[in-house]
């Protein structure tokens, strides 16, 4: 099971890196966790971002669809152990590879929903070739473009939610009023220790602070995480005090004239390994306090 860990962490991409060694080496990737949150709902652990399974009426909804297209494959046979329905919807909760390239194991002509700029950094990263870049005919086919929209699929009641530029432009939450879950994506992602913002992608820091109030304001009781185990409200409101008071210090201190790598010192960061940021292990994000010295000293801010 994934935990928080120390300042040192393995980021996403480190994660990836490893596993992909690991197979190299011969060793065989750890099956797949299937976890029931509640009659007909479950969250899928391994191969790169948390899952969600959703079986309705006549089909069945799938929330991201992990790394590769064996992990995708994986998934769809973990779907057919809990139901013989077929999978009918995907919905993507951002663009990163880890949750979006399992899709080239899904049959053709499924429903894949995505924010609309989600849809936009798909097909830039399909352009260029380079991280989180779909896998051909697996673009989304439906976009949301409000801030909330109420669906019902299969029978099943959900809102797609997106309040700001978060972990990436394109986030969407994805929320079951009756059930009182939340799938977060990786607005929540439990292995760091801060949030995890994709400048590259126009995400942003209050934006996610925005996000995550909107959040932990759903009458919910189970968030579902884009990594790590399932939280309670609590434990998302303790990451939200948290990121504010450290956005607040870095402000407090860039106001003061101080450099990026004093600030890193003054808000407790641990030290950068030679390399990056991830501890030597694989590349590394940019971190919460780079983020936010970004945003505040850009031109304009």
């Amino acid at each position: 099971m994934h935990k928080e860990v120390s300042p040192g962490f393995v980021t996403v991409v480190a994660w990836i890196t490893l596993a992909t060694l690991a197979a190299a080496q011969g060793q065989a990737p750890a099956p797949f966790k299937v976890h029931e949150l509640t009659r007909n709902v479950y969250w899928v652990e391994g191969g790169g971002g948390n899952s969600g399974v959703i079986v309705g009426d006549k089909g069945v909804i799938i929330i991201d669809a992990k790394t590769t297209p064996n992990g995708g494959k994986e998934l769809l046979d973990d779907v057919a152990k809990i139901t013989p329905k077929p999978v009918t919807t995907v919905i993507l909760t951002h663009s990163d590879g880890d949750h979006v390239n399992g899709l080239a194991a899904f049959p053709s002509g499924i429903t894949i929903i995505a924010h609309e700029n989600n849809k936009k950094e798909q097909e830039a990263a399909l352009a260029a070739g380079g991280r989180g870049a779909p896998p051909a005919g697996h673009l989304p086919t439906r976009v949301v473009t409000r801030n909330k929209e109420n669906l019902k699929i299969d029978g099943v009641k959900l809102e797609l939610l997106h309040w700001a530029p978060a972990h990436t432009s394109g986030d969407l939450i994805v929320y079951l009023p009756g059930q009182k879950i939340v799938f977060t994506g990786d607005i929540i992602a439990m292995q760091l220790p801060d949030p995890l913002i994709h400048l590259e992608k126009n995400g942003s820091s209050e934006g996610w602070i925005t996000t995550t109030k909107g959040i932990t304001a759903l009458d919910a009781d189970q968030f579902v995480p884009g990594h790590g185990d399932v939280q309670t409200k609590a434990v998302l409101q303790k990451r939200l005090s948290d990121a504010e008071a450290k956005r607040a210090k870095i402000k407090e201190l860039v106001g003061q004239g101080k450099s990026l790598e004093e600030i890193r010192v003054a808000v407790g960061d641990a030290p950068r390994a030679q390399g990056g940021g991830s501890g030597g292990r694989g590349p590394a994000f940019a971190s919460f306090t780079e983020v936010v010295y970004k945003e505040l000293t850009k031109k304009g801010a």
